[in-house]
């Protein structure tokens, strides 16, 4: 019998990840910002369909089939389809739209290794952009004409009963990558972006092309409902504030009065109630809600745990039916086995 995944990685660049020195070139149109990926993968034509709309930087595929029987996996391949899927970069100069092809580098496979519970493939896909990006960078030469590289290196591990598990075991710091299972629903996304920390590092040795991945911290991806609450935020009304903080700040806490809506753009934070850590919560998540509906006070404390951008509404933002709906599934989420 035939068993077989695939899996997906796709980067793109949201608005709020761009900052520093890196924002000037998309304020001057040098680059574009790209509209959210779809919340599914509707079939596999839909990677091609979106690279040739512009629709993303690139894209990681890996579709792995094995063939098994009462004794094990015998037979292991990668579907023809595997591989890298790579945009191009649109710049606006006079007036004019310049589409400019991407470098790609060459897709980098590990031999499947064959696991007592069935058989796992990694890959990493990547490249650069084919404009250039002068800057100075602390690593010799010091000085960098090319665009610095981006990738992903994915992993899928794949049973004989046909269940099977998805990874992203390494990214480039910028941009956002978000991942699909095998049914094309988003799964998982990389929970922080560090552009600043791309331009400087991201080349030469320091890539998978030289034996130096980069690990990732993933978050799981958010429900659709606090998908339509974060576009009534970000779009719905009036402008919302955006917030930095720190690693380790307290974005609220137990106990404490509370009439703020959280949308968190990037990083992850640690969501703890009577000191013990229920959840974590990354790009796309909606927090806050609770307060707004039971008096006013917190109940969970939420703490920063990597630098984070948050997009902060008022109790006006979002009707109150929607706010208890997303209340209630995140009863379920604390109610469920504590992470840490």
């Amino acid at each position: 019998m035939r068993v077989q995944a695939t899996a997906t990685a796709v980067s793109w660049i949201p608005s709020e990840s761009v900052t520093g020195a890196l924002r000037a070139g998309f304020d001057l149109r040098l680059s574009h910002y790209d509209s959210p990926p779809p919340a599914r993968l509707s079939s596999p034509d839909e990677v091609r369909r979106l690279r040739d709309a512009d629709g993303f930087r690139f894209a990681n595929v890996l579709g792995v089939w094995a063939d098994v029987d009462d004794d094990g996996v015998h037979d292991v391949g990668i579907s023809p389809s595997s591989g890298l899927a790579m945009g191009a970069t649109t710049t606006r100069l006079a007036g004019l739209a310049i589409r400019f092809a991407a470098v790609s580098l060459p897709v980098l496979r590990h031999e499947p290794e064959v696991l007592g519970s069935g058989v796992r493939v990694v890959q990493t896909v990547g490249g650069r952009t084919g404009v250039p990006l002068p800057r100075p960078v602390p690593h010799p030469p010091f000085v960098q004409w090319s665009a610095p590289t981006v990738w992903t290196t994915l992993a899928v591990t794949l049973r004989p009963d046909g269940t099977s598990d998805v990874e992203l075991l390494g990214a480039s710091a910028f941009p956002r990558h978000w991942v699909y299972g095998p049914d094309g629903t988003l799964v998982a996304k990389s929970g922080l972006t560090d552009p600043d920390g791309w331009l400087k590092h991201s080349f030469g040795e320091r890539t998978p092309w030289s034996s130096s991945d980069s690990s990732v911290l993933v978050a799981e991806a958010e429900s659709a409902l606090e998908r339509e609450l974060s576009a009534l935020i970000m779009r719905g009304g009036a402008e919302p504030e955006i917030r930095r903080v720190g690693a380790g700040a307290a974005v609220m806490r137990q106990g404490e009065p509370g009439d703020e809506l959280f949308l968190v753009l990037d990083g992850v934070l640690d969501v703890a109630v009577d000191s013990t850590i229920v959840a974590e919560v990354g790009p796309g998540a909606v927090i806050g809600e609770r307060a707004l509906l039971e008096g006013g006070r917190r109940t969970a404390t939420v703490r920063a745990r990597t630098p984070a951008r948050l997009a902060v509404a008022g109790a006006d933002a979002v009707d109150l039916d929607r706010l208890r709906e997303l209340a209630a599934g995140h009863q379920r989420e604390i109610g469920a086995t504590p992470v840490a």
